[in-house]
Order: structure tokens, then C-alpha cells, then sequence
């Protein structure tokens, strides 16, 4: 953690935890194959509907953390994620979430159907 990340509590601000949120998610979906350019080939985006925050525990700046992600469900429209964050020297978990992306076009922000290309790779990651 960087110390602008760190709250006047000495404990890591609550905001960070949304960016790593977007991190883990973009790693994800590049790992399933689902690149920016092809998100963008296909004039697609999946923007966030609703989050669902539960924190748990607080991380300080020293915590060697991990956060883990996969997908629980999804369908013509929408891709429904998880999220846990644990402190590896316990394996306590600080943090949850739960998260609802809704698929738009990128070139007019409209609501439309995912690609068969992400229900391709969300099928396939659902296997494992």
C-alpha cells in the first residue's frame, strides 16, 4: 500500500478497496481472454449497475493481502461478480463484494446483449 491509501485510522481508506475491485476484475477478464481491444472491437463495455460492500476487518499498510474474484452467475445482459480480500499472515477475510455489471455499447452507453464471445469465456470459466 501506498500511504496516500491510508486513512487518518492508519488503516487502509475504504475507496481503495473500489480500485482494487476494478483491478482484480480487468485481471480476470484478460485472463479469460476478454481484452480491452476486443472490448472495444465489439463496441462493448460492462459498466457497474450496483455494488455490494461488506467490510469485515480493517488492512493496514504492511498486510500482505490477496484478493480472489470469479463469477457467480451471468446472462444476456448481465455478468454477476464476486470478490473476497484476505490478509495473508491469518487468513482473515477483511472484505466482500458482490457486484452486478450491465453490458452497454461504448459508442452510445446504451444497455444491449453480451457478445457470444464473453458468454463463450464466462461458460468456459464456469467449468473450472
Amino acid at each position: 500500500m501506498q500511504n496516500h491509501e491510508i486513512d487518518h485510522y492508519g488503516h487502509v481508506n475504504n475507496g481503495v478497496y473500489l480500485d482494487w475491485l476494478q483491478q482484480t476484475g480487468w485481471a480476470h477478464v484478460c485472463q479469460l481472454g476478454l481484452s480491452l481491444e476486443l472490448y472495444q472491437q465489439l463496441d462493448r463495455a460492462l459498466v457497474v449497475h450496483r455494488h455490494e460492500l461488506d467490510y469485515l476487518a480493517p488492512a493496514y499498510k504492511d498486510d500482505a493481502l490477496v484478493m480472489a474474484t470469479w463469477l457467480v452467475k451471468f446472462d444476456r445482459l448481465s455478468v454477476f461478480r464476486c470478490f473476497q480480500l484476505q490478509r495473508l499472515s491469518d487468513r482473515k477475510t477483511l472484505f466482500r463484494a458482490y457486484s452486478h455489471y450491465v453490458c452497454t455499447r461504448m459508442s452510445n452507453g446504451k444497455a444491449c446483449r453480451l457478445p457470444q464471445e464473453f458468454l463463450a469465456a464466462y461458460r468456459q470459466a464456469s467449468e473450472v
